[in-house]
């Protein structure tokens, strides 16, 4: 999981939340968005006095008819009960001779920081050090204070600079805290709010990057320039000494270590899948000269690690999309280009996203295989790269945890559909492994099973969907079933274990698809791409084809199928509300973009460009083509569909799912809105507002989707 005037009074009833007739509907419709006519542009006004007044009214309707369904008081409570329950696992970070680990609960509604020693974590311990209250901070200090992570300063790590939101927004505070003493650092490092970079070089110096005024944001609102900012200089007088392009995503340097061995990485990103990186060094730059759309993996045991997006030829050696290779990063600095191959993709097996991580002395990879997970590890021996396959419980998903880089210790996940989620610990990187911690069963799996299936695209390409059957499951086509799948940005969608979808939907007799379409990361770079831009309606035919072999296979059929996405996967059940609404009993709409005509003048939606498009030039030829806002039609029957957003998305505007509502409803059209006043992109900041999202939609989709035939007595 953030900007006038009413032209017509058919509009202004639509802004209430009211419907016109037919014919006010169809007249107004003729007022073209993409024209630059947009009647709704108001609605970009996060904030203001009108914006709000229409989001109170939309959330009152909706909520009183949602909130009254009989579901409804049942899943709240049963989802807080399961988010604040003490037998989640908490997950390790390594840092220096601690785990730290950020915990909710009923108590801490806003979280605690704590650590403890990794001997005693590994151990089992449940002695916690508190560090943080954020309960208590955002009481003494009178805000909605939400955690957004930590930057510490190795080795000790007890420096460390704090990103606190307000309100689950990206834009952070910046406060630097004293691990060792528990308290924020007297006249620390200290950044007001706003989408910042920071890195530690030394205990008094940071890289920065934050918005010092007019220019020094990209069009993407990150940061274009970076500082040299030393302790007890204001950051308006910190040395500039790097800078990017006003049109890039963004612009920085970084700090990035190999054991004892520091590298200051400057980059900058001319758009979301591509970047120059280049070695600073005594305030001089040298390029790394690797594709502008690899993934620069950083440096292990003196070898820079590179992941290709694309087919590199530097020399006499062409190295496929998809690899991952290697090369002594002293010697391609010098001019060298003899590189080793770590591992190379098949058609059914990619690397994962993030999918590389290092310990002292290895490697480890995430692999997908038809979208399974497995594991290897790697060493140098003898000058040559050594692989070996760890031993991990087969078909299901694996997450790699923290790791040490002063040791082998090295944590990581499994989990699958039906089996709740396991810490497993390693001290050697996976020689032996050890499960650590499960997760309670939060739902009854008994009778339940998982089968994946092909369907075939429109183009004829075979895209894999995972389906979880409800126990006495029978294929007559009216099994209440939920669809989702993401498609964009390479994010591969993985089988999971989910406690609110397990007992919010599974145990209640609705069968679940997980669609691994087009657009995705599940077999590399290739199944990205085939997506970008102008390809971007096979994402959607790869959906289409699936809910299509769903019905022909007798699981369900049109008016029992739900759909669920959100940010680019609220895109997707947007598109599929207004390109096949034939096919679907309930559509879920959360954090959507909606607008694909002013998405890149929205908050971060320049920096999407490269996924998407352009709109202000002829790449609109093919983004109107399924832009949602603007393939609404007043005589076509939609499934009354449900959007969500946040008032302080300051991600994807809440204006995409505003608007789009505001349309729909001018049509006449019959939905349901909700905007949560905070959260961020996440739809909520804390389990109380998750707990209640989270039965709003299955509620809501129970409600569209009939409760499944019960077996005859």
């Amino acid at each position: 999981m953030r900007r006038f005037p009413l032209i017509l009074l058919s509009l202004a009833l639509a802004a209430c939340g009211s419907n016109t007739d037919d014919s006010a509907a169809k007249a107004s419709s003729a007022t073209d968005p993409d024209l630059g006519n947009d009647p709704y542009i108001w609605l970009e006004d996060v904030e203001g006095e009108k914006a709000l007044e229409w989001v109170e009214e939309q959330n009152a309707e909706s909520l009183a008819y949602l909130e009254s369904l009989p579901t409804f008081e049942p899943l709240k409570a049963q989802n807080l009960e399961n988010y604040n329950s003490d037998e989640r696992i908490p997950g390790p970070a390594i840092r220096g001779e601690f785990v730290y680990n950020f915990w909710r609960d009923a108590t801490y509604k806003r979280g605690l920081w704590r650590r403890m020693s990794i001997e005693d974590y590994v151990a089992g311990g449940e002695d916690w050090q508190e560090i943080l209250d954020l309960d208590a901070l955002a009481d003494a200090e009178g805000e909605d204070w939400v955690w957004k992570g930590s930057t510490c300063l190795r080795p000790e790590y007890s420096k460390c600079l704090l990103r606190l939101s307000r309100g689950g927004a990206d834009a952070v505070v910046v406060r630097e805290f004293d691990t060792d003493k528990a308290a924020f650092v007297e006249n620390g490092f200290f950044l007001v709010e706003a989408k910042s970079s920071l890195s530690w070089v030394d205990e008094d110096t940071l890289f920065v990057g934050t918005d010092f005024g007019e220019g020094s944001l990209t069009d993407s609102g990150y940061a274009r320039t970076a500082r040299l900012w030393k302790r007890g200089v204001p950051v308006e007088e910190a040395e500039e000494i790097y800078a990017g392009e006003q049109t890039d995503v963004a612009a920085g340097i970084y700090r990035t270590w190999d054991l004892d061995d520091a590298y200051d990485i400057a980059y900058r990103s001319p758009s979301f899948f591509t970047s120059l990186r280049y070695l600073y060094v005594d305030g001089g730059l040298a390029k790394i000269d690797i594709p502008d759309d690899a993934s620069f993996n950083g440096i292990f045991r003196g070898q820079m690690i590179v992941e290709l997006k694309s087919d590199w030829t530097p020399a006499d050696e062409t190295y496929k999309q998809g690899a991952l290779v290697s090369i002594d990063f002293a010697e391609f600095m010098d001019g060298g280009r003899d590189f080793d191959v770590i591992f190379e993709p098949t058609e059914t097996m990619a690397l994962k996203r993030a999918g590389v991580a290092s310990t002292r002395d290895y490697l480890m990879l995430n692999i997908m295989e038809d979208v399974v997970s497995k594991v290897e590890r790697l060493s140098i021996v003898e000058g040559e790269w050594v692989s070996e396959q760890v031993e991990v419980e087969p078909f299901g998903n694996i997450s790699f945890g923290s790791a040490d880089d002063n040791s082998n210790l090295f944590f990581f996940y499994y989990e699958s559909f039906l089996r709740p989620d396991t810490l497993y610990v390693t001290d050697d990187a996976g020689e032996t492994i050890t499960p650590l911690k499960t997760l309670p069963e939060f739902f009854d799996a008994s009778g339940m099973t998982v089968d994946q299936y092909f369907a075939t695209s429109k183009d004829g390409t075979r895209v894999p969907y995972f389906v979880i059957m409800p126990r006495e499951f029978e294929a007559d086509g009216k099994t209440p079933t939920l669809i989702g799948a993401y498609g964009g940005f390479q994010v591969s969608r993985n089988p999971f274990y989910s406690t609110t979808l397990g007992h919010s939907w599974l145990e209640r007799g609705g069968a679940y698809v997980l669609a691994n379409i087009r657009g995705g990361g599940e077999y590399g770079p290739a199944w990205h791409q085939a997506a970008l831009k102008e390809k971007r309606q096979n994402a959607y035919d790869d959906f289409i084809a699936v809910a299509e072999d769903v019905i022909e296979r007798g699981i369900s059929s049109p008016q029992h199928i739900g759909i669920r996405g959100g940010s680019n996967g609220g895109l997707l059940t947007g598109v599929m509300l207004t390109q096949r609404p034939d096919l679907w009993g309930g559509v879920v709409v959360q954090v959507p973009l909606l607008d694909m005509k002013r998405f890149n003048k929205m908050l971060a939606g320049a920096s999407w460009m490269g996924e998407y498009g352009d709109p202000d030039t002829d790449d609109w030829n093919f983004i109107k083509e399924y832009s949602p806002y603007h393939n609404i039609d007043p005589d076509t029957e939609y499934p009354k569909a449900f959007f969500t957003t946040s008032t302080r998305d300051d991600r994807v505007h809440p204006a995409h799912a505003r608007k789009m509502v505001a349309r729909m409803r001018e049509m006449g059209h019959d939905l349901y809105y909700f905007e949560n006043t905070v959260g961020g992109h996440a739809g909520a900041s804390d389990f109380t507002q998750a707990a209640r999202n989270e039965a709003l939609i299955y509620s809501y989709l129970w409600d569209q989707l009939g409760e499944p035939p019960q077996p005859e007595s």
